[in-house]
C-alpha cells in the first residue's frame, strides 16, 4: 500500500479536489494508488434495478466516458446489495472485493476493487471508503446529470421523465424508529403514480398517490398533486389541510379530468401514532405478529372532484409492524397473479427494500413485463420509540437479513 491507513476522510478529501462530474474517477484512482489495486470500479444501480452501470474503472475506462451495463440478477453484485455484506474472491491477479455503496439504506451501487491481498484490515478500509463514496455521490448528483444518465439503461419518455422527477431522490431511508422503502413499476403507458416521504425532528411524512389517466396528462396531474402536498407540508399544515390544498390545486389548475386517489400519513416518532387521510385510495396492508390484514379505513372523495373536508383517521403502530402502501396497479387483473399478502408474510424477516423489490418483481412477472397501470409500493417498518440509533456497522448498513 502507498498511503498508510485509509479512512473516510481520505476519500472525501480526494473527491473535494475534483469537479462533481469527475469525483468518482478521482476517488477510484486515489484508492488504486493507496491500496496498490490493479483496478478500482464503481458500478451504479440502474432505475429498474436489473443492471448495474460501470461508471468508472481505473483499468478499463480511466476517463469514465463509456458506461458499461452489467447484469444484476444472480450475480455477486446482487448478493452484496441484498445482504449489504462485502464479498471476497481469489482470482488469478489477486483478490476481487465487492462492497455495498449505501447511504442510510439507499443502495447507490457497489465498489469493486482488485487488490494484491485482502485481509480484514484491507476489507475494513474498503468498507469505509465505500461508505464515504456513497456520501460523495449523494452530494455530487445535485450538480450533474451524469448519475441520472448512468442509471438509464432504456430510453425514457417525456411522461416517465416528469414522473421520475416527482419521486424522492432516495428510494430507501433508515432511522432509529423506522425504515422505509418505495418503488414504482411504470405501465407501458405511464399511469401517474407517485410516492413521497420526508422526515423532520418529530414526524415522518408519507404519501402515495395515483393520478387518473395515462401518459403526459397523468404526469401533469401528479405534478400538481405532489407540488401542492409538498408546499402544504413544508408550510407546516396539518394532514387535513395538506389534503384540502392538494384537492384545491387540482380543482383550480387541473381541468375537468384531473383526478387522483391518495393516501397521506404522518407518524409521530415519539409515540408511534399515525394519522392518515384516505382520498379514495386502496387501504394499506399491515403485517403484525405474522398476520397480514388490510387496515380498515373510511374512504373520502378522490382529489379533484369538489371541495371536501377530509377526515383524519388514526392507527397505533407497534414495534415490529410492517405497513405496506400500494396503488391499484398492484391489484389490477393481470397483477392479481401476485399473492401480495403471502409475499409480505414470506419476506417478513428481510429488509424493507427486499419486500418492495420482491413485490414489484412479482407484479411485473405476473403481467409479463407489460403493466396496464403503474404499480407502486411504499413500505414502512416500525422499530419502535425505544431505539435511539439506527443499526449500522463501520458506516455500512448491515441490518439487512440475507434472503438466502
Amino acid at each position: 500500500m502507498d498511503g498508510g491507513v485509509l479512512g473516510p476522510s481520505d476519500v472525501l478529501a480526494a473527491a473535494e479536489t475534483a469537479p462533481p462530474v469527475e469525483s468518482v474517477e478521482v476517488v477510484a484512482r486515489d484508492l488504486a494508488k493507496r491500496l496498490g489495486a490493479f483496478d478500482v470500479s464503481f458500478l451504479l444501480v440502474d432505475l429498474v434495478e436489473e443492471h448495474l452501470v460501470r461508471l468508472t474503472s481505473t483499468e478499463q475506462d480511466p476517463d469514465g466516458r463509456a458506461p458499461e451495463p452489467v447484469a444484476l440478477p444472480e450475480s455477486v453484485y446482487e448478493k452484496v446489495l441484498r445482504t449489504q455484506q462485502p464479498s471476497r474472491e481469489q482470482i488469478e491477479s489477486g483478490v476481487r472485493a465487492v462492497l455495498p455503496v449505501t447511504n442510510r439504506g439507499d443502495c447507490v451501487g457497489v465498489l469493486e476493487a482488485t487488490v494484491p491481498f485482502c485481509d480484514e484490515e484491507v476489507l475494513a478500509q474498503l468498507g469505509q471508503a465505500a461508505h464515504a463514496l456513497a456520501y460523495v455521490i449523494v452530494t455530487d448528483r445535485r450538480f450533474t446529470d451524469r448519475y441520472h444518465i448512468g442509471r438509464r439503461t432504456t430510453p425514457m419518455s417525456l411522461a416517465a421523465e416528469i414522473q421520475h422527477q416527482l419521486l424522492p431522490s432516495a428510494s430507501c431511508c433508515e432511522a432509529a424508529q423506522f425504515t422505509i422503502a418505495g418503488a414504482l413499476v411504470p405501465a407501458d403507458d405511464i399511469g401517474g403514480d407517485t410516492y413521497d416521504y420526508s422526515l423532520d425532528r418529530e414526524t415522518l411524512h408519507l404519501s402515495i398517490t395515483d393520478a387518473a389517466g395515462h401518459d403526459v396528462a397523468s404526469a401533469l396531474t401528479a405534478t400538481l398533486l405532489v407540488g401542492a402536498l409538498r408546499r402544504a407540508r413544508r408550510a407546516g399544515r396539518d394532514l387535513a389541510e395538506q389534503a384540502q390544498q392538494a384537492n384545491q390545486a387540482l380543482l383550480d389548475h387541473g381541468g375537468e379530468v384531473a383526478l387522483a386517489t391518495g393516501l397521506l400519513l404522518r407518524a409521530d416518532l415519539q409515540t408511534g401514532q399515525v394519522e392518515l387521510v384516505n382520498a379514495g385510495h386502496p387501504s394499506p396492508l399491515l403485517l403484525r405478529d405474522g398476520v397480514v390484514k388490510p387496515v380498515e379505513l373510511e374512504s373520502d372523495l378522490l382529489f379533484g372532484i369538489r371541495p371536501y373536508p377530509y377526515r383524519v383517521q388514526r392507527l397505533d403502530l407497534r414495534p415490529g409492524d410492517r405497513l405496506v402502501l400500494l396503488t391499484d396497479g398492484m391489484f389490477e387483473r393481470d397483477a392479481a397473479g401476485a399473492d401480495l399478502p403471502a409475499l409480505i408474510r414470506q419476506t417478513a424477516g428481510l429488509h424493507t427494500r427486499e419486500l418492495v423489490r420482491a413485490a414489484t418483481a412479482a407484479v411485473a412477472h405476473a403481467c409479463r413485463g407489460h403493466l396496464q397501470d403503474d404499480a407502486t409500493v411504499l413500505c414502512l417498518d416500525w422499530h419502535g420509540t425505544e431505539r435511539t440509533e439506527r443499526q449500522a456497522d463501520n458506516g455500512a448498513d448491515m441490518d439487512t437479513a440475507s434472503p438466502e
